[in-house]
């Protein structure tokens, strides 16, 4: 992720349901918001590169949006 690509990618903290905490990075199209990944995206699913969290090291993971509990950006 380098450049331009850089840019389109914003970190995020997220809660499941089972408790497990996760940080990573999720895609950001230049003309969206985090937001739109859970209101306007109708794919069931979040991915998360450079996944991080007590068993997951620098991981891809597809997250199943309805085991989210809540989701918290990183400040810029």
């Amino acid at each position: 992720m380098t450049g331009k690509d850089q840019t389109q990618y914003q970190t995020i903290t997220i809660m499941t349901v089972d408790g497990a905490t996760i940080q990573g990075k999720v895609y950001i199209p230049s003309d969206g918001r985090m937001s739109d990944l859970f209101t306007k995206s109708e794919s069931p699913f979040l991915v998360m590169v450079n996944a991080v969290s007590r068993d997951v090291q620098d991981k891809t993971l597809f997250i199943n949006k309805k085991h989210i509990i809540w989701a918290e950006p990183e400040e810029a």
